[in-house]
């Protein structure tokens, strides 16, 4: 695709906007339609259609395929640290409302945006590991 300037430019102006839009949907997803699944897909597919117009070499320069893996990991953990810490704070596995010992329906909201925020980065860091593991098929990892 190194030849077709309109696709790389049309691919670097809407890659901000793809991915202001999943962080649109991870924050609407407290009111309405959307989450943290959905926002991971769109924030990966982001990072999937800079590796189809770029190449995969070049994607893999921008988000390192150790980089994505630890992505999915670390939202496992945020996810089960936020139920971990409901426990600690006298609660059940993630009972949110005991994250605010003040006003449990702040805590409510905290804890949704917590583990949201965890199911985005695993599904972005897992999306872009399964995209990287078929793209990079017969290649040989340095």
């Amino acid at each position: 695709m190194e030849s077709n300037p309109i696709l790389r430019i049309a691919t670097k102006i809407m890659t901000p906007y793809i991915l202001m839009f999943a962080l649109y949907v991870q924050f609407h997803g407290d009111y309405g339609p959307g989450g943290g699944f959905q926002a991971g897909v769109i924030f990966a597919a982001a990072f999937v259609l800079y590796a189809l117009i770029y190449g995969i070499e070049t994607a893999r320069l921008v988000l390192p395929m150790g980089v994505a893996a630890l992505c999915g990991a670390l939202g496992v953990l945020i996810y089960a640290g936020v139920g971990i810490a409901t426990m600690f704070l006298g609660g059940g596995f993630l009972e949110y409302g005991f994250l605010d010992s003040h006003d449990a329906e702040h805590g409510q909201h905290l804890g949704i945006l917590l583990v949201e925020l965890g199911v985005l980065t695993t599904v972005f860091g897992v999306m872009v590991v399964i995209f990287y593991s078929f793209a990079g098929r017969g290649r040989v990892e340095e």
